[in-house]
């Protein structure tokens, strides 16, 4: 299945499928955090907004942002392809994370449906990005049993499920976490919770302090 959209200018990808990861993430959607996502000014986010509210692609409540249908298929689009194009890219081209996110950053933009459907059937129908991220369309359901880390009590075994966008964004994190085997799929251990919302694991046979802010968001399935 494919999401075929009317061509919209990259800017308009960008920003819907911004304001779709943020809201993935249940991140507040508002200018400044779009601001922030994207390294622009709120003047230009401002502006965007506005033109993209005329286009029938968004609508603003009290601040808040939200897609319109027109827009969510778009992002839909995006989203879709931009997750596709970095499986292709580690799977198959064994480029590592923080590359592949970058890469499909500039294809999403251009591959065509065939080109989306061909990735689909060379990559076997993944249901996830390699961080675990749901590809739209591909039928993914979230494990009934599942909680953040940061939740678990030392002594807690459990997979990792997903990396949230929001820490893709994050300087050098994607590194750190594909550096550490903390890749959806594979199985750990909370040993030990700190104050400073520091969460140790054993994981892949060695033990890894994981910051507060990626373990509030790293989903774990439960046994």
């Amino acid at each position: 299945m494919t999401y075929e959209t009317p061509e919209y200018h990259p800017a308009f990808e960008e920003y819907c499928e911004t304001i779709f990861e943020l809201a993935e993430d249940d991140v507040d959607v508002i200018q400044a955090r779009i601001a922030e996502r994207l390294e622009v000014s709120r003047p230009a986010v401002s502006e965007m907004v506005r033109r993209m509210e005329k286009e029938g692609m968004v609508s603003v409540d009290d601040g808040t942002i939200a897609l319109t249908s027109d827009g969510a298929r778009l992002a839909r689009q995006v989203v879709r392809r931009h997750r596709l194009a970095e499986c292709f890219l580690t799977d198959i081209l064994g480029l590592s994370w923080t590359d592949a996110h970058h890469e499909a950053g500039k294809w999403e933009h251009v591959i065509s449906g065939p080109v989306e459907e061909a990735l689909m059937r060379v990559l076997d129908g993944p249901m996830t990005c390699p961080h675990g991220n749901p590809i739209p369309g591909a039928g993914y359901q979230e494990p009934e049993n599942s909680a953040v880390l940061s939740d678990l009590r030392p002594g807690v075994e459990f997979t990792v499920e997903r990396i949230p966008e929001e820490l893709e964004f994050r300087d050098g994190l994607l590194e750190f976490l594909e550096g550490a085997e903390i890749k959806p799929g594979n199985r750990g251990r909370v040993t030990a919770s700190s104050p400073d919302g520091t969460t140790t694991i054993e994981i892949a046979g060695d033990f890894v302090g994981v910051g507060a802010f990626a373990s509030a968001r790293i989903l774990v399935a439960l046994d």
